[in-house]
Order: structure tokens, then sequence, then C-alpha cells
């Protein structure tokens, strides 16, 4: 029998709507009332998850903070904050990364990709284990394309490293010192190694429920090395909901991304049911995440699963069901 932690009707909820392909997964609804948490197979406060892409919205938190303290500018290059050296890559700009706009592909073919997902498929290996050394070599070969809407997990990762460059520390103690310190987020970490993961961290499945090594390394931290809580997400999604996280101007579109969709500093934005949702999602190789905000209506959803199986239109649901019964109730 699955252990349920925390709101025992919305934990019902969460194993009616990702059902038995989600043995192991957590969800919070927040708003004006307060927080309502819950977790199946997973403790509130000290399972952490890995919250995949999501790191990237974090990092455009950390971007927008920045350009506020004068750190950067939104054209400040890279090669200005990195050593990079006389190489294509060294011009591209912040702000071309924050919207995906940069030309930089999603992965450095001197990275290896293929053979990486290769050996994930097949043994569950982590593909992402490069230190920051490793990044910066990648980033002195690279092809930069033409400028264009191109999802990137390397510009990412290369913009959250200039940032830290910026504030002169590594970026994982940027998002500590700047984002977790700051709102008490105590399981909100970045592993550089599978040896920092805590002890009480869930282990991720694929599809098939085999496991999958976690994904650490300090290059991929901007991009996708976050692990936190349920409860660390719902303290987060509180503090954008109330405006008390820096880099609030990450959330505000900026240009087009897609079709239907806009973005800011990595956030993306798109209509639902007539109202502008905020949100990004997530997904290693053994975990999905999705956060979302009704930024009009003052509601915000998070779902964290330990299975590689999509939880985003379910995540939508749950957001659009929360708001709907916040409203409702309010009349």
């Amino acid at each position: 029998m699955t252990a349920v932690y925390g709101d025992g009707g919305l934990a019902t909820r969460i194993g009616e709507l990702l059902g038995a392909r989600h043995p192991v997964a957590a969800a919070a609804l927040v708003s004006y009332r307060g927080v309502t948490a819950a977790g199946r197979g997973a403790d509130l406060d000290e399972a952490d998850f890995e919250v995949g892409s999501i790191s990237k919205a974090v990092t455009g938190l950390l971007y927008a903070d920045a350009l506020d303290r004068g750190e950067i500018r939104h054209d400040s290059t890279l090669g200005e904050l990195l050593p990079l050296g006389d190489v294509p890559a060294a011009e591209v700009t912040l702000a071309s990364l924050s919207t995906h706009r940069s030309g930089l592909p999603r992965l450095p073919k001197s990275a290896h990709p293929l053979r990486r997902t290769v050996a994930l498929w097949r043994h569950g290996t982590n593909p992402y284990g490069d230190d920051l050394q490793q990044l910066l070599a990648q980033a002195r070969s690279v092809r930069v394309g033409r400028p264009r809407t191109r999802y990137s997990n390397f510009g990412f990762e290369l913009l959250g490293h200039a940032i830290a460059g910026a504030a002169g520390m590594p970026y994982a103690d940027l998002v500590h010192e700047r984002i977790a310190g700051p709102l008490g987020l105590d399981r909100f970490y970045l592993p550089a190694t599978a040896d920092e993961v805590r002890p009480t961290a869930l282990v991720g499945r694929s599809r098939r429920g085999r496991r999958r090594e976690p994904w650490t390394g300090e290059a991929i931290g901007p991009a996708g090395g976050i692990r936190a809580s349920i409860s660390d997400m719902a303290r987060l999604v509180t503090a954008l909901l109330d405006g008390s996280v820096p880099g609030m101007p990450a959330l505000d579109p900026v240009a087009p991304f897609g079709r239907g969709a806009r973005i800011g500093a990595g956030w993306i934005t798109i209509d639902v049911r007539g109202r502008p949702i905020t949100w990004h999602n997530g997904g290693t190789g053994g975990f999905r995440s999705w956060v979302g905000l009704d930024r009009d209506n003052g509601t915000g959803a998070v779902i964290l699963s330990a299975t590689s199986a999509s939880v985003d239109r379910h995540g939508f649901s749950l957001l659009t069901e929360h708001t709907r019964q916040m409203s409702s109730t309010s009349r």
C-alpha cells in the first residue's frame, strides 16, 4: 500500500490524475488561502525530486535579479563573463540565451549526445556528468547558428554559469545565496556528484520501472540540476505569487516562443481557456515535474513525479481546477 502524506483529498486527486504509472509523486496547490500539499510514497519535507528543466526557470530568476543588481546587462556576452577566448560563442548575448534565441544547439556535438542518450536508455546512466571546464571546452568548439527560437539546454547551462561568474561565485552557491537561503528552502540544492545527493532523495525510474542514476554534474546545474522537495517547491510558488522572490521580471513574456506561446527569462506563458498561465516543466531520466501560475487569480500548482512519464497535462488540469475552486468560494 502506498504511504500517503499531507492532505488526503489532494493525495486522492494525484492518484486519479496520474494513475498507476506514477506510484511515487507529490503535488502542491497555492493561493491566497495558503498551501495544500500531498505526497504518495513521498514525504513532503524530506523526499527530494529532480525538477529537471524547472532549473531553467530558476536561472531565469537569477538572470533578472542580476540585471536589477547591475551585475550584467541584456547585451552582456558570454565572452565577457566566461574564459572562452576568441570563439563564436563568446559573442552570444545573455538576453538571447534567456529566451532560447542564441543560435546555440540543444546540446553540442562535442558532448556526443546520441552516445549518452543510448547509454541512458540501455543502462540508466547519467548523461550529464560534465564539470564546468568540460562545458567551457564544448563552448569553445561549438557552432553558433542564426538567431531563432531553439530550445537549448546547452545555452542555459552557459547562461547560468555566466551569471554566477558575474556574481563571483559558483552557480550552486548563487542559487543558495539568492533563492534557497532567503526563502528558507531546505531541500533545494544542486548535487555535483552522486555522493552529494541526500540520503532521503528519491530514486527515479523509467516508465517501465527501471532505476535511473541521479542526474548530477556541475555543468548541468543551471539547465536541469536542481533537486527539491514538494514543500520547497510550494514555498517557491508562494514567493512567485506574492512577488517576494528575486528576479520577478523573468516571468513577464518578452518574445514569441513557438505557436501560441511567449517567453520571458526562461518562463513560458500560454493562454489556457482565456487565461494567461506562466509555467515550466522538467524531465530527467527518472523524473518529471511541472509548475504553473495563474498570476491574475493568484493561484499556483506543482506536480513532481519519480517516474519519467509526462505530467504536463495533469499539471494544467490541477491548476485549472484549483483556480476554479478558489474563484467559486470567494464569491
